[in-house]
């Protein structure tokens, strides 16, 4: 298993749909912060807006553009031009995900516009949206048009604490990535046309489909984010970097080892010196500290899912004494293993 999908793996996050926004003309919605363990995403897939965050930022986003908030932070989505004073936003559902609009319309007459539209469908004739021209879906004749500036994904991807911590606390708030672009033809475009033919048919399965696509594109956007801001330290841009990459594969593989950065710089084909540099550029953290969360990431992943004894556990992970093993991953954690295989965690209260 390559590393990005190790960590993904040891995050375990579970996908889930909240709801379909269909607007027109103004708009302003707010989101409330999301308690710890669930990160929201927002999928356009066509049209454009402007997402705020509680800090003032304020990022624009078209068709094809994935925005994630790590750390379930308060947002606003709205319109571009700041029109205000649009239609009330009426609450529907489509048979598939509740969906949200402003334009008068209800979800099942939508639906009948959806079916009879062909352009809508069909990523030959329009793929991934328009580039964000106010949600145009005419086919080549002209003759349909979904009548919404925004159609937009809204959900959350929910984590467990601790054995996420190395990959999501390290991505940037917001995570900002657009996939749709002239640049990444293929196989993003795919699985976000994808996405929105299965939301518009609303098949058997529909629901299903559309959730796992959407921790496919989790997995898409973090690579992109990682190759387009290597220089940015983190997890990614470490991945992004093969010789350092093949010293955190081997971290990842081998936890149990007593690693030194000498050992690990010859795998990177560096000196001991070289490669403490370079890793701690790339990583905003010394070799030791991040070898110290990728063991305590998967001690955490362990507790979670198996009956092993915490000594076994520490053990696996490199630590020769139970006392050792608790001292490192109180500090690391901030509660005792036994502490933390009893806490109830975000994704298995939202499983059950």
């Amino acid at each position: 298993m390559d590393t990005l999908s190790r960590l993904i793996d040891l995050a375990r996050p579970q996908a889930s749909l909240d709801l379909r926004c269909l607007f027109s003309g103004g708009f302003d919605v707010d989101h409330a912060p999301m308690e710890a363990g669930v990160a929201p995403f927002h999928l356009v897939l066509d049209g454009a807006c402007v997402v705020e965050t509680a800090s003032g930022e304020q990022l624009e986003l078209r068709a094809g553009d994935f925005m994630l908030l790590p750390r379930g932070a308060a947002h606003r989505v709205r319109d571009i031009g700041r029109a205000g004073g649009g239609a009330p936003i009426r609450l529907g559902h489509d048979g598939m995900l509740p969906v949200r609009r402003n334009d008068g319309r209800d979800a099942e007459r939508s639906h009948a516009v959806n079916e009879a539209c062909p352009a809508a469908c069909n990523p030959a004739r329009n793929p991934v949206g328009n580039g964000g021209n106010g949600g145009d879906t005419r086919d080549s004749s002209g003759e349909c048009d979904l009548g919404v500036d925004l159609d937009l994904l809204c959900g959350r991807f929910v984590y467990a604490p601790g054995s996420s911590a190395l990959l999501l606390d390290a991505l940037p708030d917001p995570l900002h990535v657009s996939l749709g672009g002239v640049q990444t033809l293929g196989a993003l475009q795919t699985v976000i046309m994808l996405m929105r033919t299965e939301a518009e048919r609303r098949q058997p399965g529909a629901l299903a489909i559309v959730t796992a696509l959407s921790l496919a594109l989790f997995a898409m956007a973090l690579r992109m984010h990682g190759e387009r801001h290597a220089s940015s330290p983190g997890v990614l841009a470490l991945l992004a970097d093969a010789r350092l990459g093949a010293s955190v594969q081997n971290m990842l593989s081998v936890p149990e080892r007593a690693w030194t950065i000498a050992e690990l710089g010859e795998i990177a084909a560096m000196s001991r010196a070289t490669y403490a540099r370079h890793f701690n550029e790339r990583a905003g953290m010394t070799v030791m500290d991040f070898l110290m969360q990728i063991r305590m990431t998967i001690a955490c992943d362990l507790l979670r899912r198996t009956q092993r004894s915490a000594a076994e556990i520490g053990e696996t992970v490199g630590y020769q004494s139970e006392a050792a093993f608790g001292k490192a991953f109180q500090q690391s954690v901030g509660v005792t293993p036994g502490r933390y295989r009893r806490q109830p965690h975000e994704s298995e209260r939202n499983a059950g």
